[in-house]
């Protein structure tokens, strides 16, 4: 039967009920138009409403703090962490891949890849290891907490959460993976509901989760992960305080510079090493003290900045290019290249070798009868990455670099015969100063130098063709030559812009030809200017005038003119005598060069007459503008004419010490020369009139009468104080500034103005100063990219280095380096299965650094700190020990142990944070000291038992002491004897048998003991033992805790007290009334008649008691009977109880074996199934 199509609904358009709607329409657009419907109803309704508002508003401000983070912010760090199994690697394979196209096979170090116009990214894996939770957790900028959902939470997550809760809480986003596991969408949905909420309850209620469902081709799919990187482009980052004090390098890359030698002499000396990575936090200092965990501390030998090797895109763009999407991944195997501590590793899947070298080519005979080899084409043989490439590339050398040095020839002149590095000798020589010179000889040539040493003319040739022996020695030492560093302010052997070297017509590089100088080969053809270099040589390129000579006589050509100019070269001018020794000279001469030999003038003269023929060089002066020497300031003539105005001299007579001194305060006592001598009003209407009058006027108001014009006393200090006011409302402006101007602002957008304000004030500061100037002066800044020099690093820290731990380097403040007594806020965490007891050690993650040291733990009762043996179970308390300093409010937290990556229980013991700093800290003991009285006075006692010494008593003389019921009293003094018993006064008469006690305080003093923890220094970063605790080491031995006999549990046993009977005088009996007259009779040795009688019974009396006896004996034989019943009767239910357990646990057992044969069965069919 064909399925109907269901018809469409048609709306009527008219009718009963159309009507009706479309009053209820015109109804409720008349009440919507009410404005008193949408009102409040109450006014408390109101307040409830503008308070919530209110608190909301509030909710979103935080703190304001100084953002330092720079224009070119360092990138992004993003922790990836979770336990193994849960696919950490996969998520950053697959987000690398999203960013930059590229396939990562091992994942070392950190990984930097450019996301965006403006942001970059480090991806961190974190180890499952408690010391790289550590590290990574003080570095994060972002953590990815990864989550197996098929298994749930593990106590790693919440180890890791805590231990960001003390060193300042990051970004936090979690990710749920293995979600393909789950067949039953009812069962994922509710597991990721649960997931949720506690993920919730751990972070805050609506922190991000993502969820991952499963892998495809060995990554993620697509579309979760380009989700996941636009959350992470978009996220924002709030400074933290401890980031945001310190500065701090994650290195992505390490080398060795220790001498070779040296390692070779000694294997284990401390090492030279460089780290290089990103520079974070604040401005790093030279020479700045840093700590790196796991490694100890250090100093920094050297800071320099490299050119960053992920650079963002240097042009604004919609967005990123191909080639901008970079990665920098050094430990990693980016494009097969890998580094490492000592050396620079190529990755080459496959083959090593080029494959013509162990096969033979094949032959191909042609058709003309010819034969041609034909190499054998592979597809593995094409080299795929750069790695590859060079590596079969340095197979094509034949032979080493010395034979081909050895092979190599040198061809001075054109058409000359070529000189071989095999013929060339050297000849170790000795000049005239005493300076030991190294000779070139060529093949026979020995004995021909030999003959000629005595020839100066040979010498000088000699020295002309030695390149750069003795050139610049005599005149210049300090002067860098070719191969050597140049200074930042030599203008020497640099290049000219636009300078490019000469090709001839084949394309290769042109022989050298002879030359002078350096300066000489070529290439200055288009500058003829003269070039004066930052040492005063001066530097001229002469014309090429002579190309159309021959090879062999070109270097013959303008001689003289050569030998000038590297005379000129070579030759230091002195400025200073030229300028003041030389009157004669004009600025323009010395500046166009136009003062001839006159520099020589002081010299020999005898040598410069021949030398001055040879070397005189005229020159032309080509500049006719007037230069001005920017040496001196320029001196307007028109200006000096001012200071022949007595007013002008007048201004400045009181800077002078015969001058009035408050004049320079303004407060002189001389009327200012504004004011009119006479006090007279100025006309301004006859101005024009009277102009020769005012003129006459104005010249004499210019003279000075000092007589005229002496002032009150009283004014001037009325002046100071107006002065005063005044200078105080300016700087109370400047300080706090006008409420009147601008627009009134609250508390918080107060400080963040005042904030901003600040840092454009440090910014534009060190704007205009040069690098260096700024790196001496402000530091380093965060953002650049920075190559640290450490000397003297520990040979394990190169040796056992592993890239897939975290090296952090961080800077340390200069309060940081110092070690005392801290004194912290502690409390053990929830879910530490132990309490923590005084004297044992723990492993503190505080700052930068981890250590181990020995807490002592106390309380404060208000006046003094109580020694605690252990931690109370929910409640914080103060722990002291000895270690680095660091600022109050600095969190930390505690583990007993880093090397047990496999426990059980939870691994963080305590968190706190540091509360004081002192040098010296007391905690005291409670000590309670007990005694007896041997002999009891009116108000005084001896007391035994208390002190084994006179010394001890005399220690706690004028202590106050107690006895159990409760009597005060006063250790007075010792007793000559016996030892350790002293005299004491109390508030009344004691009793002998009372226990007296001493209630003091004893000083506890901790012990001064810091390890700090060097993983990065074993082999095995997860086998760091510290200092054991004395319950360990028990337990290793197998030894008991030793018993002290007075520690022991003692029974109590009490003596009985046997009170003397009151004795009343007889006198005193007398006196008193019958009531109160003792009765205590004494006991007589004679029977009295009373007990002495004897009872007989009555006849009737007898029946009775008869009577009773036997309803007692029938009542008692009942009750027997009655319970020997009740006795059989429970036995009977006790073996009827006992039958149908027994009958129960049959029909168990059999049920159980049924269950489990059905089970084995259907075990066995899947098996064969399967099979």
């Amino acid at each position: 039967m064909e399925e109907r199509t269901q018809k469409a609904h048609i709306k009527k358009k008219a009718g009963k009920k159309v009507e009706r709607k479309k009053e209820n329409k015109f109804a409720n657009a008349k009440k919507s138009s009410n404005p008193k419907a949408f009102t409040f109803q109450s006014a408390g309704k109101a307040e409830k409403t503008v308070r919530r508002n209110n608190d909301l508003g509030e909710k979103k401000l935080h703190v304001p703090m100084v953002d330092r983070t720079p224009l070119e912010s360092p990138p992004v760090v993003i922790a990836v962490v979770g336990p193994p199994g849960t696919g950490k690697s996969t998520l950053i394979r697959s987000l690398v891949k999203r960013y930059t196209k590229h396939n990562l096979n091992d994942i070392k170090g950190p990984i930097t890849v450019v996301s965006g116009k403006k942001r970059r990214l480090t991806f961190m894996e974190c180890n499952n290891d408690m010391n790289s939770m550590i590290d990574v957790a003080k570095v994060a900028d972002l953590v990815l907490l990864m989550i197996d959902a098929s298994f749930g939470f593990e106590m790693e997550t919440f180890e890791f959460l805590n231990i960001l809760q003390s060193h300042g809480f990051p970004k936090v986003m979690g990710v749920l993976t293995h979600l393909d596991k789950f067949r039953n969408n009812k069962t994922l949905k509710t597991t990721k509901k649960r997931l949720k909420n506690r993920f919730w309850t751990e972070i805050y209620q609506g922190a991000k989760l993502f969820y991952l469902s499963g892998i495809i081709n060995g990554r993620y799919p697509n579309m979760e992960i380009q989700n996941l990187s636009r959350f992470i482009s978009v996220m924002k980052f709030r400074p933290l305080v401890w980031r945001n004090t310190h500065p701090y390098v994650v290195a992505d890359r390490i080398e060795d510079l220790t001498d070779p030698e040296l390692l070779h002499r000694r294997p284990n000396c401390d090492r030279t090493v460089t780290l290089y990575g990103y520079l974070r936090g604040t401005n790093l200092k030279p020479n700045m003290r840093v700590h790196i965990p796991g490694a100890g501390d250090h100093y920094l030998a050297d800071i320099s900045v490299l050119p960053d090797p992920c650079p963002l895109p240097d042009k604004e763009r919609k967005r990123l290019d191909e080639k901008n999407k970079l990665i920098y991944a050094p430990m990693s195997d980016v494009g097969g290249v890998m580094y490492d501590k000592d050396a620079v590793y190529i990755n080459v899947p496959g083959h090593f070798t080029k494959k013509s070298a162990y096969a033979p080519a094949e032959i191909k005979h042609n058709q003309d009868g010819t034969e041609e080899l034909v190499e054998q084409e592979d597809e593995d043989m094409i080299p795929r990455g750069t790695g590859e490439k060079l590596v079969m590339d340095l197979q094509d050398a034949q032979d080493t670099l010395a034979s081909q040095l050895e092979d190599s020839e040198l061809r001075i002149f054109s058409g000359a015969a070529p000189v071989r590095a095999a013929d060339v000798k050297e000849s170790l020589e000795e000049d005239s100063k005493g300076r030991t010179r190294r000779r070139a000889v060529f093949g026979n040539e020995e004995e021909e130098y030999d003959d000629m040493d005595d020839d100066d003319d040979d010498v000088d040739d000699d020295n002309l063709m030695d390149e750069g022996d003795d050139d610049d020695d005599d005149d210049d030492e300090n002067t860098p030559r070719r191969g050597t560093a140049l200074s930042k302010f030599d203008t020497r052997n640099i290049p000219k812009k636009g300078e490019k070297e000469e090709l001839n017509e084949d394309g290769q590089e042109p022989d050298f030809e002879f030359a002078d100088s350096d300066s000489d080969l070529g290439g200055d053809d288009d500058d003829d200017e003269d070039m004066i270099m930052v040492d005063g040589r001066r530097k001229r390129s002469s014309a090429d005038e002579d190309q159309d000579i021959a090879g062999e006589l070109r270097w013959k050509a303008n001689l003289q003119q050569k030998a000038s100019e590297m005379f000129s070269n070579h030759r230091r001018t002195n400025l200073m005598s030229l300028i003041y020794n030389n009157l004669d000279l004009t600025p323009e001469d010395i500046l166009n060069g136009n003062y001839g030999d006159e520099v020589g003038q002081g010299e020999d003269e005898a040598e410069d007459a021949e030398e001055e023929e040879f070397f005189k060089v005229k020159r032309e002066n080509t500049n006719t503008a007037e230069v001005i020497d920017s040496s001196r300031d320029p001196i307007d003539f028109e200006e000096l004419e001012e200071w022949d105005d007595e007013d002008t001299l007048d201004s400045i007579r009181n800077r002078f010490i015969t001058g009035d001194i408050n004049t320079g305060n303004g407060e002189s006592a001389f009327a200012p020369e504004d004011d009119e001598e006479e006090g007279d009003f100025e006309d301004l209407e006859a101005v024009n009139n009277d102009e020769e009058a005012d003129s006459e006027d104005g010249s004499k108001s210019k003279k000075r009468d000092k007589e005229a014009m002496i002032r009150d006393p009283m004014m001037v200090e009325r002046e100071k104080i107006a002065k005063r006011k005044e200078e105080l409302r300016k700087k109370y402006e400047e300080e706090f500034g006008d409420e009147d101007d601008g627009p009134k602002m609250d508390f918080y957008e107060k400080k963040k103005a005042e904030i901003e304000q600040q840092l454009e004030m440090n910014r534009l500061e060190f704007e205009n100063d040069d690098l260096q100037t700024r790196a001496m002066v402000e530091g380093y800044r965060p953002g650049s990219y920075v190559r640290l020099l450490i000397r003297e690093m520990p040979c394990e820290f190169v040796e056992n280095f592993d890239p897939t731990y975290p090296v952090l380097v961080g800077g340390l403040l200069t309060t940081e380096d110092q070690f005392g007594w801290v004194q912290v806020r502690i409390k053990r965490h929830r879910w530490h299965p132990k309490i923590l007891k005084t004297n044992d050690p723990l492993i503190f993650s505080m700052g930068w650094r981890r250590f181990q040291s020995i807490p002592i733990y106390s309380l404060n009762d208000g006046t003094r700190n109580r020694m605690l043996k252990y931690t109370p179970e929910h409640m914080h308390c103060l722990a002291t020990f000895y270690g680095p300093v660091h600022t109050p409010n600095t969190g930390f937290c505690a583990v007993q142990n880093v090397a047990d990556s496999k426990a059980a229980s939870f691994r963080i013991s305590a968190t706190g944070v540091v509360v004081d700093i002192s040098q010296s800290a007391e905690i005291v003991k409670k000590l309670k000291l007990t005694g007896h009285p041997t002999k009891v006075f009116r108000n005084t006692a001896f007391i035994k038992d208390m002190f084994t010494s006179s010394l001890e008593v005399a220690k706690f003389e004028g202590a106050n002491i107690r006895t159990v019921s409760g009597i005060r009293g006063q250790v007075k003094k010792a007793l000559p004897k016996p030892e350790g018993h002293f005299r004491a006064t109390f508030e009344d008469k004691v009793l002998m048998s009372d226990i007296v006690f001493l209630r003091a305080w004893y000083p506890i003093k901790p012990r001064k003991f810091y390890n700090p923890v060097t993983s990065l220094l074993l082999s095995s970063k997860q086998k760091w033992q510290g200092m054991r605790t004395t319950g360990q080491v028990r337990k290793e031995l197998n030894m008991h805790a030793p018993q002290k006999v007075d520690s022991i549990y003692k029974p109590i046993v009490r003596k009985e007290r046997r009170f003397n009977a009151l004795k009343v005088p007889k006198s005193l009996q007398a006196d008193l009334p019958f009531a109160n007259k003792p009765k205590q009779a004494a006991k007589s040795k004679k029977q009295s008649y009373l007990s002495k009688r004897a009872v007989v019974l009555e006849p009737e009396e007898k029946k009775i008691v008869t009577l009773m006896q036997q309803l007692n004996t029938l009542r008692n034989e009942k009750d027997r009977k009655r319970k020997i019943k009740n006795s059989e009767r429970l036995q009977m239910v006790e073996k009827k109880r006992a039958k149908i357990a027994e009958t129960n646990e049959t029909k168990t057992k059999e049920r159980r074996k049924d269950y489990f044969r059905k089970e084995q069965q259907k075990t066995t069919r899947a098996a064969n199934a399967t099979r």
